[in-house]
């Protein structure tokens, strides 16, 4: 089991580890999209993000926030 500490940083591998792997009728639409708006220097919103992680990948995303005063 991999843990990422933010959206980018896990979005990042995936587009690096995940997405070479997927097979050539699945890289159509949104994950080649995102792929090549990431890679291009184009944007990819947080959302957009987590979307493609949950839909392309098998992650799991919590978001955590504490306070303590």
């Amino acid at each position: 089991m991999k843990q990422f500490t933010t959206i980018p940083e896990a979005f990042d591998w995936w587009i690096k580890n995940i997405y070479p792997t997927l097979p050539p009728d699945v890289k159509k639409g949104k994950p080649v999209s995102a792929w090549r708006d990431y890679t291009h220097g184009g944007g990819v919103s947080e959302k957009r993000m987590k979307e493609i992680l949950i839909e392309f990948g098998h992650f799991e995303i919590k978001t955590i926030i504490t306070y303590r005063p």
